[in-house]
């Protein structure tokens, strides 16, 4: 066997084109910190030391971190416009 190593090719780096986008817009994002604070909003409801088997806790709440959670899918999946 010959001790000779094979001849390694450069990757030429790829400069990222002048009219690169985004993957999310900026109705994107606003949809997204609207739905952070939805479920932010659930999840401080269902705290508190109170009475624990109040409608607020277990009837509000969840359905508020639950429209939380859609939100996000939506703002997610939604397409940015140009």
């Amino acid at each position: 066997m010959s001790d000779k190593k094979a001849p390694v090719k450069k990757v030429a780096e790829k400069a990222a084109p002048a009219n690169a986008s985004f993957a999310f817009g900026k109705e994107n994002y606003v949809l997204m910190l609207v739905g952070l604070v939805v479920i932010v909003l659930g999840f401080w409801l269902m705290a508190g030391k109170e009475d624990i088997f109040s409608t607020t806790k277990l009837t509000i709440a969840p359905i508020l971190v639950l429209t939380g959670f859609a939100i996000e899918l939506f703002a997610i999946m939604r397409k940015v416009r140009d």
